[in-house]
C-alpha cells in the first residue's frame, strides 16, 4: 500500500468513526426519551395539578406524533436530503426538549411533547440508514452493533437516569439532559455526514400517507388509552379500533394499486426484510413489556426505592452492550441466524426463571436474570438488523429503516398494553380464587388465628388478611405475565429458519 493509499484509508476510517459518534449521540438522545420521562410523571402530575388521566397525555402525545411522522422519513430525506433532514430533526428535538423542561402548564407540556415526537421520529431510522451507507457491506454487522447499543440500551437505562435526575434535581432535567447530546450531535453531523442526492421527481402520495397516519394514530391511541378506559366497554376505544382496522386495510390496498405509493412495495418483496419486520415487532414486545413489568413489581410488592430499582435493572443494559460488541467482532465469521437462535433461548431461559420469582427473591437473582435477558436481546438485535437489510437495494434503506423502527415501536406499545391488561385481569381473578380460602373451615387460617398471626374477628384483622391476599394475587399475576412473554419468545423461534443468510463477502453498495 502506498503512502497516499494509506493516508486515504486513514482519512476514511476517521470519517466513519466521527459519523458513527455523531449519529449515535442522536440515537441515544431519542432512545433515552422513550422511557426517561415515565419515571418523572408523578412529579409532573403534582407540579401541573393534573389528574392521572390528564398527565398520561404527556406520554401519549409523544408516542402518537412519533408513530405518525416516522413513515415520512423516506420521502422527506429523498426530497430535501438526508443530512439536512437529520440536522433539522436534531435541532427541533433539542429545542422542544428545552421547551418541555420550561413548560408551566399541562397544555404547554403536551404541545411541546407532541412537537418533540414530530422531530424525534426521524432520528433513529436516519441514523441507521447513514451507518449502513457509511460502512462497506462486509462491515454492516459491526455498524449495526454500534447503532444497536444506542437503540437498545437507551430504553433500559432511561428509568435509572430519569430516577436519579428526578430524585436529586427536578423532573425538568429529564428534558434538559438532551441539550448537550443535541449540540454535540449537530456539530458532528454538520462536519462529517455527507449529503445524499435529491429526488424531486417522486410525488408525495398524500392519500396513502393520510390513511397510514390515521391508522397508526388510532392504533396508538387505542393501545395507550385502552387500559384506562376498560377497553371495548368504551365507545372511544371501539371507534379507534374500527378506524385503525379500516385505514390500515385501505392503506394496504392503496399501495398495491397506486402507481407511486407512499411506501415502496419492493420492500415487502424482499424475504429477509419482511421476516425481519415480524421479528423486530416481537423484539419490541419483549424489550419494553418486560421493562414495564419489573419496576412496579419491585417498588409496589418488594419495597424497593426508585433509585434502587434503576441500579438493579441497569446491569441488563450492560449484558446487551457486551453481546452486541461480541456479535460485531464476530460478524461475517459466524452465521448470524445462530446468534439469533441462541439469543432467543437465553431470553426464554431468563423468562422461565422470572416465573419462579417470589417476594423474597434477592436483588442478585434479579440482576442475573436481567443480564441473561439483556445478553439474549443483544445477540438478536444486531444480526437481525444485518440480515433484514442485507439484500435491500441501497436507495430503499432510509424508507426501510423508518419501517423497521416503526414496527419495533408498535410492538412495544402492543406489548405494554397486553401485559398491563393481563396483569389487571389476572390480579382480580387470582384475588377471587385466593379469597375463597379465607373461610372458617380453613385449617391453616384457624392455626394462624390461634397463634395470633391473623384475626377474622376485627376490621383491622380482615384488612390485614385482604392486604396479604391482594399482595399474593398481584405477585402471581406478574409471574403469569412473565410466562406469557416466555411463550411469545418461544413462538418466535420458527422465524429464524425463514431468514436467509447474508453474503459476508459481498462488495460495498
Amino acid at each position: 500500500m502506498t503512502l497516499t493509499q494509506s493516508k486515504r484509508a486513514g482519512d476514511e476510517s476517521f470519517q466513519r468513526i466521527m459519523v458513527t459518534v455523531s449519529v449515535m449521540l442522536a440515537t441515544i438522545m431519542q432512545a433515552l426519551d422513550t422511557t426517561i420521562a415515565n419515571v418523572a410523571l408523578p412529579h409532573m402530575q403534582g407540579a401541573m395539578g393534573a389528574t392521572q388521566d390528564q398527565i398520561s397525555w404527556v406520554l401519549t402525545s409523544y408516542i402518537v406524533a412519533a408513530a405518525i411522522c416516522m413513515p415520512l422519513t423516506g420521502f422527506l430525506s429523498a426530497r430535501f436530503g438526508r443530512k439536512r433532514l437529520f440536522l433539522w430533526s436534531v435541532v427541533g428535538f433539542t429545542v422542544t426538549s428545552v421547551l418541555c423542561g420550561m413548560a408551566q402548564s399541562l397544555n404547554q407540556i403536551i404541545l411541546f411533547r407532541l412537537l418533540q415526537g414530530v422531530f424525534g421520529a426521524s432520528l433513529v431510522p436516519l441514523s441507521q440508514a447513514i451507518l449502513l451507507d457509511s460502512y462497506p457491506k462486509e462491515k454492516h454487522g459491526s455498524a449495526m452493533a454500534m447503532w444497536g447499543v444506542g437503540v437498545m440500551v437507551g430504553p433500559i437505562l432511561g428509568p435509572f437516569l430519569g430516577g436519579l435526575l428526578t430524585e436529586y434535581y427536578s423532573w425538568r432535567w429529564v428534558f434538559y439532559i438532551n441539550v448537550p447530546f443535541g449540540i454535540l450531535a449537530w456539530l458532528g453531523i454538520t462536519s462529517f455526514v455527507k449529503e445524499t442526492d435529491l429526488n424531486r421527481q417522486r410525488k408525495f402520495d398524500f392519500y396513502g400517507f393520510l390513511l397510514l397516519a390515521l391508522g397508526i394514530g388510532a392504533l396508538q391511541m387505542m393501545l395507550d388509552r385502552g387500559e384506562t378506559l376498560d377497553w371495548f366497554s368504551s365507545l372511544e376505544v371501539i371507534v379507534e379500533a374500527g378506524l385503525a382496522v379500516l385505514c390500515l386495510y385501505m392503506f394496504v390496498v392503496h399501495i398495491n394499486t397506486h402507481s407511486s405509493p407512499f411506501i415502496e412495495t419492493a420492500l415487502f418483496r424482499d424475504r429477509n426484510f419482511s421476516v425481519g419486520l415480524v421479528f423486530i415487532f416481537i423484539v419490541g414486545i419483549i424489550l419494553l413489556a418486560t421493562m414495564a413489568l419489573l419496576p412496579p413489581f419491585m417498588q409496589n410488592l418488594m419495597g424497593y426505592q426508585v433509585v434502587d430499582v434503576g441500579m438493579i435493572l441497569a446491569p441488563r443494559g450492560f449484558g446487551t452492550m457486551a453481546m452486541m460488541i461480541l456479535v460485531g467482532k464476530l460478524s461475517g465469521k459466524v452465521d448470524p441466524r445462530l446468534f439469533i437462535f441462541v439469543g432467543l433461548l437465553l431470553i426464554i431461559s431468563s423468562m422461565w426463571e422470572m416465573t419462579q420469582f417470589t417476594l423474597d427473591t434477592t436483588a442478585a437473582d434479579i440482576v442475573r436474570t436481567g443480564v441473561v435477558q439483556g445478553a439474549g436481546l443483544g445477540l438478536i438485535f444486531v444480526p437481525l438488523s444485518t440480515i433484514a437489510f442485507s439484500t435491500l437495494a441501497p436507495h430503499l434503506r432510509t424508507e426501510a429503516s423508518s419501517l423497521f423502527s416503526l414496527l419495533r415501536n408498535i410492538g412495544s406499545s402492543i406489548g405494554i398494553s397486553i401485559v398491563a391488561t393481563y396483569l389487571t385481569q389476572h390480579t382480580q381473578i387470582n384475588h377471587a380464587i385466593f379469597a375463597e380460602s379465607i373461610n372458617p373451615f380453613n385449617m391453616g387460617l384457624q392455626l394462624a388465628e390461634q397463634a395470633g398471626a391473623y384475626s377474622t374477628q376485627s376490621v383491622a384483622g380482615l384488612a390485614a388478611l385482604n392486604q396479604m391476599v391482594s399482595s399474593q394475587a398481584a405477585t402471581m399475576a406478574y409471574l403469569q405475565d412473565f410466562r406469557l412473554m416466555m411463550w411469545v419468545t418461544v413462538a418466535a423461534l420458527p422465524l429464524v429458519f425463514a431468514l436467509g443468510r447474508p453474503q459476508p463477502k459481498a462488495t460495498s453498495a
